[in-house]
């Protein structure tokens, strides 16, 4: 029997934390070796563990995966949650590249400069209204049913939830006149596997704060 997955990265949300919502949802264990200094990166990179010489890094099935998009493809496909042909699957990965493009922004902001941070919030305010949530919310219109794609739970809604709980953190009142987005968040954040990890006490991570920040600024030196 294969061992649980292990995810190399740091004690925060970063890159990884989409993989970690995906695994969790997905009701898989796993564990978790915490990069905490830069020698610990060097040591993953002169053992040959990290392709491109960076993290997220996860060992799954024998293998020691790169790049937290093919992560996450991979993670989709092989717990069912990628869609039933590929069709389905063209359009879930149109919706996360979507979800990914906001999620990046709101990812970077807390490495943003202070003096360019509220612009930063301004644009990422304004792309959440009038361009993301508007698209998705006319995507879950056009069909009337409970999730993204074929009426079957996958990767894209898993994401667009993970991707929510984001936005609100930012500003509450952003999801306001988006309702079908606000019954899609209810609706997953009780599937069972979700709410578990929604849980206090979960390997899902808080909000990075500026002692996170400093810790991961020493570790990847940017």
């Amino acid at each position: 029997m294969a061992g649980k997955p292990k995810l190399h990265y740091f004690d925060g949300r970063g890159r990884m934390e989409s993989i970690r919502w995906l695994l969790a949802a997905a009701g898989v264990e796993f564990e978790e070796k915490f990069v905490d200094t830069s020698e610990d990166l060097e040591k993953l990179c002169n053992d040959g563990s990290l392709m491109f010489q960076q993290v997220p890094m996860v060992e799954i099935d024998g293998m020691k995966l790169a790049q937290s998009r093919a992560i996450l493809s991979y993670i989709a496909a092989k717990y069912n949650l990628y869609g039933k042909d590929i069709k389905e699957r063209a359009l879930i990965d149109m919706y996360t590249e979507g979800i990914a493009d906001l999620n990046e922004m709101i990812l970077l902001l807390p490495i943003s400069p202070p003096d360019q941070k509220d612009a930063k919030i301004t644009l990422i305010k304004d792309r959440t209204v009038n361009r993301y949530f508007p698209a998705f919310e006319k995507v879950l219109k056009s069909h009337g049913q409970d999730y993204l794609v074929g009426n079957t739970l996958s990767r894209a809604d898993i994401q667009l939830v993970e991707l929510l709980y984001y936005v609100e953190e930012l500003d509450p009142s952003l999801l306001a006149n988006f309702p079908l987005l606000k019954a899609l968040k209810t609706r997953i954040s009780n599937v069972p596997t979700v709410k578990k990890f929604l849980q206090p006490g979960s390997q899902r991570k808080p909000p990075g704060d500026e002692k996170t920040v400093e810790k991961a600024r020493k570790i990847f030196k940017f």
